[in-house]
């Protein structure tokens, strides 16, 4: 087992502690569930975007993306490329559009328009949602943890969902918001510091990176053909272009942040925030992504000791030599991807660094974590028992249901990134399992607030359709080779497309078609 060097440990446990104290600290204020839940709508709008920026820096980020690079292209930072649209349709229409309502939940108009069936189908989504992001982010981080400290994966997720329960619970939003605008600080830092220990570390520096990435189209965006049965430029265009309009839009984790902040012109400057900060970031991680890559074609010796580990893990316990060899040999960069990242900080880094470097990684996924944990409590509170099981619940109780909930969600969450070990890459599993659980709610969303005319009955019938299509595209791929006509032949990607344009186009169509019979 790989001990770390106590100045690390020292480090790691100070930075924890210190997460744990601001939760103990905005706890003095934790007296009422609109304190724990909107921090009273005083948060200012800088800390606001911040604080989302560090929602979509979470783990997946800092590992998952220099995987993709590393085993690819740039082709994922399309995703990032997509985001200002769908930022200026948020704060032009559902900033205004929440906080005019005054409705914390953003499932809670859904039955306004179309009936109780339509928050419950939300929540259920979200829900869903958060736990497969939440997992994918303890996976992210148990996998570095592991490869540095030689601590199983699954004792790193315990302790670090401990941890990271403790100081949601205690602090609320406010002490979620403030703790990610620390770690969006340190998330960044850290990147640079990996970037420049990498260079540092290669002969011939930034112009051998270049050198290869160009000879290996590392730089590539995807292809410009209009091909939607791979992962073109186009697919992930729009795959982003949609995500991001149901983050910015449907998502609990930033609806609820609007909330916090003390007006629309202060909310929606925090989303610009986040975007202009994030688009630069994203591509930090890719340009890292590239010069792993090159800095393991430099030293291929290197990459055995990786490609060897992943052979391990893949082939059952007692696995010859012989066998391992021959999976071992077999192994392409896309294959050991996210396992780069954790062997350079294991390899590299030099002591004391480590600590820093571990610091940043976990922020990347507390942000996150604890950000999932707040707003499915929320959720679960004010869209499933106060809506169906105490109506008449007092506000002590309705703050102790969102300490138990809260708790719940981390448990959860814990459960389901232990159920994720041994998945080939964590952005490829975050966003295939946030497009399919995405798709049906964004849709009814924007049938809800696009088409006023369409009622209760032509929203059921749309959503039956549009469920119908993701089931179809999520597990069509199963059917046997007999019936391979019927499978879907688009991108995974494009399921959330395809999906949200389903349940609003139909349920268009079939309020035009009532209104001509009528």
């Amino acid at each position: 087992m790989k001990g770390l060097p106590i100045l690390d440990l020292a480090i790691i446990v100070i930075y924890l502690m210190g997460m744990i104290l601001v939760g103990v600290y905005f706890s003095r204020k934790n007296k009422s569930s609109e304190q724990f839940t909107k921090a009273a709508g005083l948060i200012p709008g800088w800390a606001i975007g911040m604080s989302i920026y560090a929602t979509f820096l979470s783990s997946n980020t800092f590992i998952g993306v220099p995987g993709k690079a590393f085993g690819g292209n740039w082709n994922a930072f399309v995703f990032s490329i997509s985001m200002p649209l769908a930022a200026w349709i948020a704060a032009k229409y559902f900033v205004p559009f929440y906080r005019n309502t005054g409705e914390i939940s953003a499932y809670t108009h859904l039955e306004n328009r179309f009936g109780s069936w339509a928050r419950a189908y939300a929540v259920v989504c979200f829900l869903l949602t958060q736990l497969a992001r939440m997992g994918s982010i303890f996976f992210g981080i148990a996998l570095s943890l592991q490869a540095l400290t030689g601590y199983s994966m699954q004792m790193i997720m315990i302790v670090m969902g401990i941890c990271i329960i403790i100081y949601t619970v205690m602090g609320g939003i406010e002490a979620v918001i403030w703790t990610e605008v620390v770690q969006a600080v340190v998330i960044t830092l850290g990147a640079l510091l990996i970037l420049y220990l990498i260079i540092s570390n290669m002969d011939g520096g930034i112009a051998k990176v270049v050198a290869i990435g160009a000879k290996d189209e590392k730089f590539s965006l995807g292809s410009l053909t209009p091909n939607l049965t791979i992962s073109s430029f186009w697919v992930v265009l729009l795959y982003g272009f949609f995500i991001n309009l149901n983050n910015f839009g449907m998502d609990q984790n930033y609806v609820q942040r609007y909330h916090t902040a003390s007006s629309n012109k202060a909310a929606s400057k925090s989303i610009w925030l986040c975007v202009w900060l994030y688009i630069p970031a994203s591509l930090l991680f890719f340009i890292i992504g590239s010069c792993l890559y090159a800095y393991y074609e430099v030293n291929p010796d290197l990459v055995l000791a990786v490609k060897h580990q992943v052979a391990v893990e893949r082939l059952p316990s007692g696995a010859s030599t012989a066998e391992i060899l021959k999976l071992q040999n077999s192994l392409g960069p896309a294959d050991y991807g996210d396992k780069i990242m954790p062997h350079f900080m294991v390899t590299k880094i030099p002591i004391g660094v480590v600590g820093l470097i571990i610091s940043a990684v976990l922020s990347a996924a507390m942000s996150t974590i604890s950000s999932g944990m707040n707003s499915s409590a929320t959720v679960f509170s004010v869209d499933i028992y106060k809506r169906y099981i105490k109506p008449d619940v007092t506000e002590r109780q309705n703050l102790s249901l969102l300490h138990i909930a809260t708790i719940a969600f981390g448990l959860l969450g814990m459960i389901a990134g232990i159920a994720m070990i041994g998945v080939k890459s964590i952005l490829d599993v975050w966003w295939e399992l946030s497009g399919i659980f995405a798709a049906g709610m964004l849709g009814l969303f924007l049938l809800g607030i696009i088409s006023r005319q369409t009622k209760n009955h032509e929203a059921i019938t749309a959503t039956i359709v549009g469920i119908v299509v993701i089931i179809w595209m999520t597990f069509s791929y199963l059917l046997p080779p007999a019936y391979e006509t019927f499978r879907n032949p688009l991108h995974k990607n494009m399921i959330i497309v395809v999906g949200t344009l389903t349940i609003f186009l139909t349920g268009l169509l079939i309020t035009k078609m009532k209104k001509l019979k009528g």
